[in-house]
């Protein structure tokens, strides 16, 4: 054999041979198992930041941070004097709704402050049946300078640097302002929570411009600190995602990072991007700022290209057009085809991909109060009806309450607990026709048990927030017409039925 073979034999030979003798030896020499290959974790589910949040803003966020990617929400605004104008609009002109319905708080027509109640109330109200329809609610904060009228002037008033931070420096007659018209709003949103509605909250939004009093202050964080701590700690209005909302940087407006609060304080970021400006930068820079939260576009005149947004700006969730500009920006066939487009949400596709659920659905079956119908005016006897009501607001007119029970001369005990979400004074209400009786914690606060007509009788007692009170109201009809009627109100939350939620059954 020459050299050059056994030079061969041997390199071929030598590795196998030293492979072997890394090898194992046991009962038996075999070769090692594949490798196990882990997975990479799945990257935890985006929480809210409140660490108190609803069930039903949770599962929105949730739901907003899963859509990333795979399509985007359609949304309409409409503004505080009619807050369901152009959402129907948009239905009719496309046989299709929106998802997301944003909705105006502030007041900008000098109107009078029992108007502007109204006009909140007329919001609150749509927004409510717009969850339970199975839609998706935004709501829009233009406040004037706090101490001012409410007119447009106000909003867009000139404040310097020094005089900004005496509103948001508590204990000046600027920040008591502030904070007077803050805790009026917050009552409103406090009826949404109540009914289970979760809200995307974007206060003081395009705060990189310089057109809004809060617009390009060098500490605008120290004014979404305080709302939240407001909202959120006094108010207990953890139904709220909140929304950071700049304007896309552009001439008029700076970059976003300069007035960004911080990751642990938004739950979204949106851009507000008008005149069919939709850059890349803009989409791109807020989605690195984002750092894996849902990204918005919050307001927009132009609706976006689907085909574009789902090929270059796929992480944007949702769009917003503001009020009046869907009609007078975008011609009748583009609205059409962005309603229809199959990248686009509608309210119908949303019901189907997220299970949206009623309020009634979404409330505890725990939650109400325990009633017991007698066929007799002194809760005599044995009941001939026990259930559980979700609220005390009937109007049974001159009809019976129920099957099995008489139209007339009968009586009704309702028992429970109470829980308040501030430490102060409540003032109960109880309306009637005939007579009626309520005691809270044991206490009897009201006290007319006698043949009336639709009477209102009060009577307060200072609660503890997030104690159980025992609830019993009992009531009496004698014959005609027969209603009952229960409300309460306290320095931080207005006049209202007592909702399911505060109730607890026995």
């Amino acid at each position: 054999m020459n050299t050059y073979r056994k030079y061969r034999l041997y390199t071929t030979i030598f590795p196998l041979i030293l492979i072997l003798s890394l090898l194992p030896w046991g009962e038996g020499r075999s070769l090692p198992a594949a490798a196990k290959v882990t997975a990479p974790a799945a990257p935890a589910p985006i929480q809210p930041i409140n660490p108190s949040a609803s069930k039903e803003a949770s599962a929105l966020l949730s739901y907003l941070s899963n859509l990333s990617g795979k399509g985007m929400i359609s949304g309409q605004h409409d503004y505080l004097e009619s807050p369901d104008e152009f959402n129907n609009k948009l239905r009719t002109t496309t046989g299709r709704y929106a998802v997301l319905h944003g909705y105006e708080l502030g007041a900008i027509g000098n109107q009078s402050k029992e108007t502007i109640a109204k006009q909140r109330q007329a919001v609150v109200d749509s927004a409510i049946r717009w969850h339970e329809g199975g839609g998706i609610v935004a709501m829009t904060f233009h406040q004037n300078l706090p101490g001012t009228a409410p007119v447009w002037t106000n909003v867009q008033k000139p404040l310097s640097q020094s005089q900004f931070k005496l509103y948001v420096t508590p204990g000046t007659p600027q920040y008591k302002a502030l904070v007077a018209e803050l805790d009026e709003v917050a009552k409103y949103l406090g009826e949404l929570r109540d009914a289970g509605v979760p809200v995307l909250w974007r206060p003081y939004h395009e705060m990189n411009g310089g057109w809004f009093w809060w617009g390009q202050k060098d500490d605008f964080a120290k004014l979404w600190d305080l709302v939240y701590d407001r909202m959120v700690n006094t108010h207990k209005l953890n139904n709220l995602l909140w929304v950071w909302n700049p304007n896309a940087p552009n001439k008029s407006s700076e970059p976003y990072a300069a007035y960004f609060p911080g990751i642990a304080k938004v739950d979204i970021l949106a851009a507000d991007i008008y005149d069919n400006d939709f850059k890349q930068s803009y989409y791109d820079s807020l989605l690195k700022l984002a750092d894996g939260k849902p990204i918005g576009i919050g307001e927009s005149g132009e609706l976006p290209d689907p085909v574009i947004m789902s090929q270059k700006q796929s992480k944007w969730v949702y769009t917003m057009t503001w009020g009046k500009m869907l009609v007078e920006n975008n011609p009748t066939v583009k609205i059409q085809s962005f309603m229809n487009h199959k990248y686009t949400v509608s309210r119908e596709d949303y019901k189907l991909a997220a299970g949206a659920k009623t309020h009634a659905a979404a409330v505890s079956s725990r939650n109400g109060l325990r009633g017991q119908y007698y066929g007799n005016m002194d809760l005599s006897g044995t009941p001939l009806l026990t259930r559980n009501d979700s609220t005390l607001q009937f109007n049974w007119h001159g009809n019976s309450p129920a099957p099995g029970l008489p139209k007339d001369s009968f009586s009704v005990r309702w028992t429970g607990t109470l829980k308040p979400l501030y430490s102060e004074k409540y003032t109960f209400t109880a309306s009637s026709d005939d007579g009626i009786r309520v005691w809270i914690g044991g206490k009897l606060l009201i006290d007319s048990w006698k043949n009336q007509s639709s009477a209102s009788k009060e009577g307060s007692i200072t609660l503890s927030a997030g104690t159980p009170y025992a609830i019993k109201v009992e009531y009496y009809e004698n014959r005609g017409d027969a209603s009952v009627s229960l409300m309460w109100r306290s320095q931080s939350q207005k006049q209202m039925i007592i909702p399911q939620s505060a109730l607890t059954l026995p």
